[in-house]
């Protein structure tokens, strides 16, 4: 029987929101019903795959409980039916890429953590586990993935990760570390769009 720790719960929802992430992406670039959940389903199980493999925690979660799989399809199916309500798809696809990208980089730093891996090996696990899916998205959806552009997206994982580790190393609850650090991510994330905030980017000028 399943137990519904918030670690877990936190893990599901991390599992929805780049569900919907993959789907809004998907049909933003007009892909057909295949095509939609074959993203969704890599965007929402990649980054957790990753996590798993890393630690040698086979096999992954999403083979070992099947709720994941019927989870994804379920959410799919509603952002299907529902992307008339989810109109501005490209905030839509933000937002829950944003969710995403909190809650699943929190379950990669625990995992770190569980299995006594150096603090920063378990950051470096948590940013992983956050922005692979998201990775995958982008590439199979033909695009640069929003890692590698110029908006703070892996910096606000390794922040988030930090944060975590600190709060672990104090012995604070261990569900208020998760909410904590989720959110710290997540705001990052937000502030950072909202005012234009950015790394600074270097090429190579061309020669004429």
């Amino acid at each position: 029987m399943t137990e519904f720790s918030l670690f877990f719960i936190l893990d599901l929802l991390g599992t929805i929101a780049f569900a919907i992430s993959g789907a809004l992406s998907a049909m933003n670039r007009r892909l057909d019903l295949f095509g939609i959940f074959i993203i969704a389903f890599v965007t929402a199980i990649g980054g957790g795959t990753l996590r798993d493999v890393l630690i040698g925690s086979t096999p992954v979660t999403w083979m070992e409980n099947i709720l994941y799989i019927y989870l994804i399809g379920v959410v799919t199916i509603f952002a299907i039916i529902f992307r008339s309500k989810l109109n501005h798809l490209k905030k839509s696809l933000f937002l829950f890429d944003t969710i995403g990208l909190g809650v699943f980089t929190i379950t990669g730093v625990e995992m770190g953590v569980q299995n006594d891996l150096n603090p920063i090996i378990s950051i470096a696990l948590g940013a992983m586990t956050g922005t692979f899916g998201g990775v995958i998205r982008d590439i199979l959806c033909n695009e640069i993935p929003v890692i590698f552009r110029k908006e703070i997206y892996a910096t606000a994982c390794i922040i988030g990760g930090l944060a975590f580790v600190i709060l672990h190393q104090l012995a604070v609850d261990t569900d208020i570390i998760y909410i904590a650090t989720s959110l710290t991510v997540i705001l990052i994330r937000l502030v950072v769009v909202k005012y234009h905030i950015s790394l600074p980017s270097f090429y190579l000028s061309s020669k004429t």
